[in-house]
């Protein structure tokens, strides 16, 4: 009898726990899916300053041409073309994306990129823009702009809505 009840004690909380961490894993699949196909056909337009330097913030665009979520935790692969100095060039960048809240977070840690160099960045997205530090060896600085439709894609160049949409904060 008291075997039964400490059975029951124990296994009756996780079954109630187990349907909630299923739709939790669903909500979170949504949430990537939602976030892959946000930043498909997009460009990133916008500035960026570094630090120690007083001239205006330079332009910069980055193209993002797809993304897909990987099977890695929190990887996603975006296809960019990126804009940056005299630098021109499209490359398939495998991205670490972290969730602040309902607020996605660009992620790079020491990462090379091809033609370019290793750069450390968190860039933060929200509301059809973007904003965020960069590293890249002794240069460092921040980054921010709009986030817009690809222009010739099926709808109008403006900001595009948060992948988040419909989630409190």
């Amino acid at each position: 009898m008291v075997v039964q009840r400490l059975a029951i004690a124990f296994i009756l909380p996780l079954a109630i726990l187990l349907p909630t961490d299923r739709v939790g894993a669903q909500e979170s699949n949504d949430r990537e899916t939602r976030l892959a196909e946000y930043l498909s056909q997009t460009e990133f337009v916008g500035k960026f300053t570094i630090d120690g330097q007083e001239s205006p913030p330079k332009t910069e665009t980055y193209t993002i041409s797809s993304c897909e979520k990987l099977p890695t935790p929190d990887l996603y692969r975006l296809k960019a073309r990126i804009k940056y100095g005299d630098i021109d060039q499209e490359v398939p960048l495998d991205l670490k994306i972290l969730w602040s809240g309902h607020t996605p977070v660009i992620t790079l840690d020491a990462m090379w990129i091809p033609g370019m160099g290793t750069f450390d960045a968190r860039v933060m997205i929200r509301s059809g823009r973007y904003a965020g530090t960069w590293q890249h060896g002794d240069k460092g600085g921040h980054l921010f702009g709009k986030i817009v439709p690809i222009k010739g894609a099926d709808e109008p160049a403006q900001p595009k809505d948060s992948p988040a949409s419909g989630e409190s904060e």
